[in-house]
């Protein structure tokens, strides 16, 4: 029996993840990025770009793109931080808070299709291989 690919499989599962997370939040006009922004910034509190840049392992430069099509979409709004003047906290608008609140209830749905029919351990093994290869990657940066 052939050794599993597991890369070549973590590759084509995470297309097939974002698809199905795209799909998923589709008619909210939200992308699964856009969706994972919005989970970071607290609903009653704010985020910086930089914090949002480090929950989705994504580059300064993309999180700032990210966070600016967020603004125009009306869905989080810059302000003061009220600890330090010279920065900016990011927080949700009342639509940001109500598809934040909708996107949420979607994710879960999501989550729960995916791991249907696997065991709590089976999920846990699954868990602790994925922030593995997410270590070994921050590893080498």
């Amino acid at each position: 029996m052939a050794k599993p690919r597991f890369l070549h499989l973590l590759a084509r599962a995470a297309r097939a993840a974002q698809g199905l997370a795209d799909d998923g939040l589709g008619d909210l006009n939200l992308t699964s990025a856009q969706a994972g922004a919005l989970f970071t910034i607290p609903a009653d509190g704010g985020s910086s770009v930089n914090a949002i840049s480090e929950a989705l392992g994504l580059a300064q430069s993309a999180a700032s793109v990210l966070v600016q099509r967020l603004e125009q979409a009306a869905l989080i709004e810059r302000q003061i931080d009220p600890n330090d003047r010279r920065a900016v906290l990011l927080t949700l608008t009342a639509r940001g808070c109500s598809l934040r609140a909708k996107a949420v209830e979607r994710a879960q749905r999501m989550n729960s299709a995916a791991t249907r029919g696997f065991s709590a351990d089976e999920q846990a093994i699954v868990a602790r291989w994925l922030q593995h290869m997410i270590d070994l990657k921050e590893e080498r940066a």
